[in-house]
């Protein structure tokens, strides 16, 4: 199966793909993670990626769409892939779709995890982490630590990341909105799109993506 997973920072997107991924075996694949692997790699492609990586600045299309295109060519995600992360404009979904076609294959669904503003703002304001504990986070409503500001693990005190504060969520949320939104129109008109709601427990959206997915088989 062929998935993008869309929704606004702070949707669940993480913890859906990954989830997702397991159940469905297929790779998660990552901006992220490809824009590293093409620098480690060191080719021609990765030397200009870090050109612009290396000077904080955003690795124009033209590069994403060709570390992409050779993320989908090969072997593990010639079956199924979930792509997290990208496409983020209109353009990139079109050059989404131009590598499938150039590879004989189609996209099965884009999944897009619908969650409002103002939760995101108090989910997202409400994180903490640990600045030892590489990945440990929690979540001062719905996962505090057992002593208040506190790591489990070390006893370190929790911090709050610069981008997690509710003025900096809001303003990356204007970001989605204005870059990122108009894919649900894209897919919506192509017949692609599975909306859930991202408010309900974990294990709910999961179960919510994988029936929508499972109805679109059958339904051929």
């Amino acid at each position: 199966m062929r998935l993008i997973l869309l929704g606004p920072p702070g949707a669940g997107k993480g913890t859906q793909g990954l989830i997702l991924t397991q159940r469905l075996e297929i790779p998660k694949v990552s901006t992220g993670e490809m824009l590293r692997e093409a620098v480690v790699a060191g080719d021609a492609v990765g030397l200009a990626t870090k050109s612009f990586t290396d000077r904080g600045l955003l690795v124009p299309d033209a590069i994403v769409i060709e570390i992409v295109r050779r993320r989908l060519m090969q072997e593990d995600a010639r079956s199924g892939f979930l792509l997290d992360g990208f496409p983020r404009t209109v353009n990139q979904a079109v050059a989404v779709e131009a590598i499938l076609i150039e590879q004989k294959q189609r996209l099965d669904a884009a999944v897009e995890l619908k969650v409002s503003e103002a939760e995101i703002v108090e989910r997202i304001s409400n994180r903490r982490v640990c600045p030892n504990c590489v990945e440990r986070s929690y979540h001062l409503q719905l996962a505090p630590p057992r002593v208040s500001g506190h790591c489990d693990e070390c006893g370190s005190t929790l911090v709050q990341r610069d981008d997690d504060r509710a003025h900096v969520v809001r303003a990356r949320l204007r970001t989605y909105q204005e870059q990122t939104s108009p894919l649900t129109g894209y897919y919506l008109e192509r017949g692609l799109l599975v909306q859930v709601d991202g408010l309900r427990p974990v294990d709910e959206v999961t179960a919510s993506v994988l029936t929508a997915l499972e109805d679109r088989a059958r339904a051929g």
